[in-house]
C-alpha cells in the first residue's frame, strides 16, 4: 500500500440552498410530506445549507475549493441561482465555480446559456436526463431528452460557449448516452454519481458495469465518483470498494474525481465517512494517481486554476 493521500482536496460536486427563498420545488414538496419521498426521508436536509454548514461538514478533509452543482432551483426563476451564489462570500473556496441549470429544450435556452456563460464563475451546465418508469423516481421531465433535436440544439450552443456538461442519468440510459457523447466530440461530459448504480440486483449491476465500461472508452467523458452511499442500502467499505474500483478501472485517475454530493450524501453517511472510504480504496494507487482523484482532475475539468498549496505526504485522516 502506497499510503493515503493527505494533500489538498477539490470537491467538484455539492449543493447549497436557502429554503427561505422558496426556490427548490423538490425540497418544498418533501417538506409538505414531512420529508418522505420515494428515495426515503429527506427530513435531515430540509434546512438551510450554506457555506458555513458545508465547511463544518468538510472541516477535517483539507478542501481548498469546490464546485457548486445546480440544486433543483425552480425553472420559473432562471439565472437566479447563480446570482444568489454570486452574493455569497466564497473567499473560503466553497462554491468557487458553478454548474448552472438551464433546460436545454426551453424556448429561451440560447439566451439563458449566453447569460450564464457570461458569468466567469459558471463553468458548466446540468440538465438532468435521469428518467424512471416510476414518476416518483424521475428527475427528467421527459424520457427522450437526449435524442430531442431542440435539446441537442441547446447542448450544441453550450458546447460552442465552452461549457462542460454534467450528465446525470440511470444505467439503462447509458446506451443513449454513448450515442450522445459521440455526436458531440467537442463537448466535455462529466458523468455524475458514478453512473448511479441504483439497481443492486445482479442484472442491474451488470448493466451498470457494462455501460460504465463503454462510456469510459470515450475520450470526452469524465466521471465523478460520488453519492455511492445512496445506492447501497447495506453499505460497508467492502461493499463500496468494488464499485469504486470499477469506476477507476473504467476511467482511470486522470479522468475520474472524488466528490461529496453534500448535503444529500449526508442522509447516509458523514462527510468524513465518505472521504475515508475514498482515501482507503485509493491508497493502493500511487500518490500522483491519488492527487489526480482528489485534486488535479477536478482542477483541470472545471478550469479552476487552483495552485497546489501543499506537498504530497503520506498518512491518513482519522
Amino acid at each position: 500500500m502506497t499510503g493515503c493521500y493527505d494533500g489538498p482536496v477539490i470537491d467538484p460536486h455539492h449543493h447549497l440552498w436557502d429554503l427561505r427563498l422558496e426556490r427548490h420545488p423538490w425540497l418544498q414538496k418533501a417538506r409538505a410530506r414531512s420529508g418522505e419521498t420515494a428515495f426515503g426521508s429527506l427530513a435531515p436536509i430540509l434546512r438551510n445549507y450554506g457555506i458555513e454548514d458545508y465547511r463544518a461538514d468538510a472541516t477535517r478533509q483539507n478542501v481548498v475549493a469546490t464546485v457548486h452543482v445546480e440544486a433543483g432551483w425552480s425553472d420559473a426563476h432562471p439565472l437566479q441561482e447563480t446570482r444568489w451564489l454570486d452574493s455569497l462570500d466564497s473567499s473560503s473556496g466553497v462554491a468557487h465555480r458553478y454548474i448552472a441549470r438551464v433546460p436545454l429544450d426551453a424556448p429561451d435556452a440560447m439566451r439563458l446559456l449566453d447569460l450564464e456563460a457570461a458569468n466567469p464563475n459558471v463553468v458548466g451546465i446540468r440538465d438532468i436526463v435521469s428518467w424512471h418508469p416510476d414518476p416518483a423516481k424521475r428527475f427528467a421531465r421527459r424520457a427522450d431528452l437526449m435524442s430531442d433535436p431542440a435539446w441537442r440544439a441547446g447542448l450544441a450552443h453550450a458546447a460552442r460557449l465552452g461549457l462542460v456538461f454534467d450528465l446525470m442519468l440511470y444505467p439503462w440510459q447509458m446506451e443513449g448516452a454513448l450515442e450522445l457523447v459521440r455526436a458531440f466530440p467537442e463537448m466535455l461530459f462529466v458523468l455524475n454519481h458514478g453512473g448511479s448504480p441504483i439497481d443492486r440486483t445482479h442484472d442491474g449491476m451488470t448493466l451498470w458495469r457494462q455501460g460504465l465500461r463503454v462510456l469510459g472508452n470515450e475520450p470526452n467523458v469524465r466521471l465523478k465518483i460520488s453519492d455511492l452511499v445512496a445506492y447501497d442500502n447495506e453499505r460497508t467499505l467492502e461493499s463500496l470498494r468494488p464499485v469504486i474500483e470499477h469506476c477507476l478501472d473504467c476511467f482511470g485517475p486522470t479522468r475520474a474525481m472524488f466528490a461529496s454530493d453534500f448535503p444529500v450524501a449526508g442522509l447516509y453517511a458523514s462527510f468524513d465517512e465518505v472521504y475515508q472510504a475514498f482515501r482507503t480504496v485509493a491508497s493502493q494507487l500511487s500518490l500522483d494517481e491519488q492527487r489526480a482523484l482528489f485534486f488535479a482532475t477536478a482542477n483541470d475539468t472545471y478550469r479552476l486554476g487552483i495552485a497546489d498549496p501543499a506537498e504530497l505526504k503520506g498518512g491518513c485522516h482519522a
